[in-house]
């Protein structure tokens, strides 16, 4: 038992990270009857009402041992964070995950309805900024994650916030077996937050060269690109990404140093990245532009999300 299981009265420390466009109620609903906590982009869904649909199916579903979230992107970018709050705390789930911006909001209302609040953090600044308005529990993202990732090993962090904040750290990155989640778990985590493995998820939304490239490539196969969102993301080392390089263009580095149109170039640069990670994971493509972390080194077959779960905690 460790604060996270507690917390949200799971059988194991373990969340199923929230991963646009490859996380489903399918591979949640099974992570709950596994004893784990699944998580999904509010994104993942273009409408307000397939976000609610979405959680009256797994309201429904849910199993003693498990539990279920939500990640909410809380800054300008996501135009329709204010209205998916208002659902989620409407219809209700066990926790909603805040990504990118100021939780102060999100705490407020779902606290209101009972709802836990969870947020990703990068350093001890921000995590000391997150306890102090009142997050459950804290996501330290470190430097072995997926996608947007951190700057600091898993342990370095996991323990500089441990000795520094008074509420749950569940470490994010850098997991792909039972022995790393006991590492983390070693170095004070009250959980840990598992995204890249289940990529390769039968139930996952995403293609089967998505998921056999999980399986194909490791941990060495693993770059960071700025071709996405303009911020430095992972991704596997393709040859398509090799052909287009990692760096952002020289155009957009001259742009990016104007500040009237700084925000602007990064909003086009994220709306490309955004479509083209969009296509490679959803449709036959050439342009292989597929976002992972380190942890598919473990993935050695595409696997049901039960199947994955049994090997991260047994």
């Amino acid at each position: 038992m460790t604060m996270l299981t507690n917390l949200l009265h799971i059988k194991y420390p373990v969340i199923q990270a929230p991963m646009f466009l490859v996380s489903n109620t399918a591979m949640v609903i099974e992570a709950m009857k596994g004893g784990i906590a699944g998580c999904i982009p509010a994104l993942n869904y273009r409408t307000l009402e397939e976000l609610r649909a979405a959680i009256q199916e797994l309201k429904a579903a849910k199993v003693e041992g498990g539990s279920f979230g939500f990640n909410l992107i809380v800054n300008k970018s996501n135009l329709k964070y204010k209205a998916q709050l208002e659902v989620l705390c409407e219809e209700g789930c066990d926790f909603i995950i805040t990504s990118l911006g100021s939780p102060e909001e999100t705490i407020k209302q779902a606290h209101k309805v009972g709802i836990k609040v969870f947020c990703d953090v990068v350093d001890l600044k921000f995590a000391q900024k997150v306890e102090g308005l009142g997050g459950d529990a804290i996501i330290a993202v470190n430097d072995q994650a997926g996608g947007h990732r951190g700057n600091s090993t898993p342990e370095v962090l996991i323990k500089e916030l441990v000795a520094n904040c008074n509420i749950p750290i569940i470490s994010a990155g850098g997991v792909g077996c039972k022995a790393d989640i006991d590492a983390m778990l070693n170095y004070g985590a009250a959980g840990v937050s598992v995204g890249s493995p289940f990529i390769a998820a039968t139930e996952a939304n995403v293609t089967q060269e998505y998921k056999q490239a999980c399986v194909d490539y490791g941990a060495d196969d693993i770059i960071m690109t700025e071709r996405i969102s303009g911020t430095p993301c992972t991704v596997i080392n393709t040859p398509y990404v090799q052909k287009i390089g990692t760096k952002q263009t020289w155009i957009e580095s001259v742009l990016n140093k104007n500040k009237k149109l700084k925000k602007w170039v990064k909003m086009i640069r994220f709306s490309i990245g955004m479509n083209a990670t969009k296509n490679a994971a959803t449709k036959a493509t050439y342009k292989t532009v597929w976002v992972a972390g380190p942890s598919i080194e473990y993935t050695t077959k595409i696997s049901t999300t039960k199947e994955i779960v049994e090997r991260l905690v047994k």
